[in-house]
C-alpha cells in the first residue's frame, strides 16, 4: 500500500490539479501536500484559494524540468508519492506549437521519473484517452489497446506513458498510469470547449463548433476523476494502466445545445467552423478494471453535475 503521508503534486494549480488538491486534503493521512506549478497560462493561483489556508499545504512556483528543485522538494518534504499532472493539454495549441508539448509532456515527465527513481518514490502519471486515437463505433478501448495518437498533444502523452512503463521494466520503479476521459467542472480554463461555449453564449456571439459537431466524448466530473486518481495511487498495481471514465457519451453539438438551453439562448447561435486537422471522431474507454480493482466509479450524474457546472462557470465568465 502506497503512503499518502507526503505528496508532491505537479500541475496542481490547473483545472484537475486544483480539484485533486482539495480531495487529497480531505484525507487525514495526508500530512504534507506540495504543489509544484510553473504557472503558465492554464494555471491560476486563485484556483488554490481555500486549500492555501491549510497548514499542510505548500505551493512552489517552478518547472518540472528543474531537477535540482524537484530533488530538493522531495528530500525536504520526505515525499512518499508523486502525482504528475503537469502538462500542456490543448490540442489546438499542440498543432500550432508542438515543441512546447514535447518539452513539458515528454522531457518533463522523463526528468520527474529520474528523480523519483533516485529517491525511490512511487509515481502516478495522469494521462488521457486520446493516446488511443479514435474509437470505432460500438467499441470501447481496454487498457491493452494499441496506442495510436492523432495529434502532437496525444502523441506527447503517449510518449510520456511509454517512458513511465519503461521505467518499471528497466529499473523496477513503482509507477502507475491513469488515463482519463474528458473532464468538466469548476475552475476549467476558458480555452476548453465548455467554458468557451458558455463565454460566447453569454455575449450572444456565435458558438464555434469544429465541423459537424458530431464528435463524441465521454464526460466525467472532475471530482470523480480526482477520486479516481487517488484510488489509482492507493490501490493500483505497479505498471498497470487504469481507465477513468463515466460512460457518459455526448456529441459536441449536444453539449452546445444543452448549454444554450440552460442559459436561455437560441440554438441559432451555433456556428460550424472548418474542422481542425486530425480531429478524432470518438473516444470511449472500457472502465471495468477500475471498477473491479480500485473499487472506484464515477458517481456524479451528468445532468445535475453539468447544470451546476454551467451555473458556476457562467457566474465567473459574466464578470470578466
Amino acid at each position: 500500500m502506497r503512503s499518502f503521508r507526503s505528496i508532491l503534486l505537479t500541475g496542481g494549480a490547473g483545472f484537475i490539479g486544483s480539484t485533486l488538491v482539495r480531495k487529497l486534503l480531505e484525507r487525514e493521512d495526508v500530512e504534507r501536500l506540495v504543489v509544484l506549478d510553473k504557472f503558465t497560462y492554464a494555471a491560476d493561483r486563485s484556483n488554490l484559494t481555500g486549500p492555501d489556508q491549510d497548514d499542510r499545504f505548500q505551493v512552489v512556483e517552478g518547472d518540472i524540468l528543474d531537477r535540482e528543485l524537484v530533488t530538493r522538494l522531495i528530500q525536504e518534504n520526505r515525499c512518499s508519492g508523486i502525482f504528475n499532472l503537469a502538462a500542456e493539454s490543448h490540442v489546438d495549441r499542440s498543432i500550432k506549437n508542438p515543441g512546447d508539448f514535447v518539452v513539458t509532456n515528454i522531457t518533463g515527465t522523463a526528468n520527474l521519473l529520474e528523480v523519483a527513481r533516485e529517491e525511490e518514490v512511487p509515481f502516478l502519471q495522469c494521462s488521457t484517452d486520446e493516446v488511443y486515437g479514435p474509437t470505432p463505433a460500438h467499441e470501447k478501448f481496454d487498457e491493452g489497446a494499441k496506442l495510436k495518437p492523432s495529434s502532437p498533444y496525444s502523441a506527447s502523452k503517449a510518449s510520456a506513458d511509454l517512458l513511465v512503463q519503461a521505467a518499471h521494466f528497466t529499473y523496477g520503479q513503482d509507477v502507475v498510469i491513469a488515463r482519463c476521459t474528458n473532464n468538466y467542472g469548476p475552475r476549467q480554463h476558458r480555452e476548453k470547449l465548455i467554458p468557451t461555449l458558455i463565454h460566447h453564449a453569454l455575449r450572444d456571439e456565435p458558438l464555434p463548433l469544429y465541423g459537424s459537431g458530431q464528435q463524441i466524448r465521454d464526460w466525467i466530473h472532475v471530482d470523480d476523476t480526482s477520486l479516481g486518481l487517488i484510488a489509482t495511487f492507493e490501490k493500483g498495481s505497479p505498471n498497470r494502466v487504469y481507465h477513468l471514465g463515466a460512460k457518459c457519451e455526448r456529441t459536441n453539438l449536444g453539449i452546445a445545445r444543452t448549454i444554450l438551453k440552460q442559459l436561455g439562448k437560441p440554438n441559432s447561435l451555433i456556428s460550424h467552423v472548418t474542422d481542425r486537422p486530425g480531429h478524432d471522431s470518438r473516444y470511449a474507454l472500457d472502465v471495468r478494471l477500475a471498477l473491479t480493482s480500485l473499487d472506484w466509479r464515477a458517481r456524479i450524474p451528468f445532468r445535475s453535475g453539468f447544470e451546476k457546472t454551467v451555473r458556476e462557470l457562467a457566474a465567473g465568465l459574466r464578470a470578466d
